[in-house]
């Protein structure tokens, strides 16, 4: 029987790093799905405003009791797309919660719609895969779930951005400096690393381009030999990620993208990756499926507020559709942790 869904949000920090402003330590609010005793009771998640939300996360119960039913639990620690938020992959973090797994979605200072966008917060992306270690690192410190975690079972999954943040964590090495060679030829450089999300294109481009040339943090591996599976759905920044820069990982990945999607194309992501990793599996959704289908189901509200992040084609049942993938996700994670 699938289990109840519990979700509580940490307000975790990073120490070793600052916050945008150079104030603080490094903030990394954390929604964590996991499975809950079954007399636990759920309630609709929504996302914005809460007299005209824009978007369901699914079904859960806030701060429920961890289910007995399991000693330790299987964990996927999630990251979210440019822009967006870890309760807009809720639809898949409740699925694999439901299926037992504990699911950590991590919101990326500066990156997420749940605080202000910044420049830095949107070009240093290699901040991300950090964030997932970091959150790790405190998740297994923490008194109340770090018993219940199986270490010998902790995945990754993340989409868009948080793809490619899957991927770094996995240890594919990037180089930004191949974005640029591909920029003078077909200006993807814009396209690529600055998302239709941000408001100044001019801005963070130039920010961007002075980071690659002046701080090779972006060279360094990332990986988390704690990673057993990575799962990454539309990811972007192929370009970034050289058949070398991709030969050291040697976990299974799986990768979706749909058919449609003009914002992460298939050939120079999805299939480029593929190509390049030992033991990948490539699913490619065919029809209209698009970029933003993949983020959570959009209300009245939502559709009208944000039709280019809401409104998929006619022939797309982006609820169906999640479900699909959800259970692409358990069904991998299942075999691979």
């Amino acid at each position: 029987m699938p289990n109840k869904v519990g979700l509580r949000r940490f307000q975790f920090v990073d120490q070793s790093r600052l916050n945008g402003k150079g104030t603080a330590p490094r903030p990394m609010l954390t929604d964590l799905w996991y499975p809950a005793e079954n007399s636990s009771v759920e309630e609709e998640i929504w996302i914005g405003p809460p007299k005209h939300p824009l978007f369901s996360a699914g079904w859960a119960a806030q701060d429920a009791e961890v289910s007995s039913a399991s000693e330790r639990f299987p964990l996927v620690m999630l990251s979210h797309g440019t822009g967006g938020s870890s309760r807009q992959m809720g639809w898949l973090a409740t699925h694999l919660a439901r299926h037992g797994y504990l699911v950590a979605g991590v919101n990326h200072h500066g990156n997420t719609s749940i605080e202000p966008y910044t420049v830095e917060g949107f070009a240093r992306v290699w901040e991300r895969p950090q964030d997932l270690r970091a959150v790790l690192d405190l998740l297994l410190q923490d008194s109340w779930i770090g018993p219940r975690i199986n270490i010998e079972q902790i995945g990754v999954a993340g989409f868009s951005l948080g793809g490619y943040t899957a991927i770094a964590l996995a240890g594919g090495l990037t180089d930004f400096h191949e974005l640029k060679r591909v920029d003078k030829k077909s200006g993807r450089l814009i396209d690529e690393l600055v998302p239709p999300e941000f408001p100044n294109k001019e801005a963070l481009a130039a920010r961007f381009q002075f980071l690659i040339e002046n701080d090779t943090t972006h060279k360094k591996s990332f990986r988390d030999k704690r990673m057993r599976a990575a799962f990454a759905i539309a990811p972007v920044l192929g370009e970034a990620f050289t058949a070398s820069g991709l030969a050291p990982i040697s976990i299974p990945v799986k990768i979706v993208v749909g058919e449609a999607d003009q914002l992460a194309p298939a050939e120079a992501n999805a299939i480029k990756f593929a190509r390049h990793l030992k033991d990948s599996e490539l699913e490619i959704l065919k029809g209209k499926v698009a970029h933003y289908t993949f983020i959570a189901e959009c209300t009245a509200h939502g559709k009208q507020t944000l039709p280019f992040l809401c409104i998929d084609d006619p022939s797309v049942d982006r609820k169906a559709l999640h479900n699909r993938v959800s259970e692409m996700a358990a069904k991998f994670f299942d075999a691979h942790l």
